[in-house]
C-alpha cells in the first residue's frame, strides 16, 4: 500500500481524530494536489475547529493556490483559535504570514 492509500485509510478510520487527516492533507500538498488539500484542511476547520496547526497550512495551501483573500480569512480563523488556545507560538506564526499578504497587497 503506498503512503498516500495509507493515510486515506487511517483518516477515514479515525474520523474523530485530527491528525490523521492533517497528515493527509499534508501529504497532499507535498504531491502538489493543492485542491485535495484544501478540501481536507476544510473538513478539519469544519469537524475539528480547534486543531491549531490546520490554519497555518490551509492558508500556506490557499496561498498557493492564487487565493490570498482567502488564505488571510483562514489565518485570521487561526489567529483567533490559537489566541483562545494561548498558543503564542503558533499565533505568531499565524500573524507573521497575514502580515505577509497584508504588505503584498499594499
Amino acid at each position: 500500500m503506498d503512503r498516500l492509500a495509507m493515510l486515506q485509510q487511517f483518516a477515514n478510520t479515525k474520523p474523530d481524530d485530527p491528525f490523521p487527516r492533517y497528515g493527509l492533507a499534508m501529504e497532499y500538498k507535498k504531491l502538489g494536489r493543492l485542491q485535495e488539500a484544501s478540501d481536507q484542511f476544510d473538513q478539519l476547520m469544519a469537524n475539528h475547529p480547534d486543531y491549531v496547526a490546520t490554519y497555518l497550512m490551509a492558508g500556506n495551501t490557499l496561498e498557493a493556490r492564487g487565493m490570498p483573500q482567502e488564505a488571510a480569512n483562514v489565518y485570521r480563523r487561526g489567529i483567533a483559535v490559537a489566541d483562545k488556545a494561548r498558543n503564542e507560538h503558533a499565533k505568531g506564526e499565524l500573524e507573521g504570514a497575514l502580515a505577509a499578504i497584508d504588505e503584498g497587497s499594499a
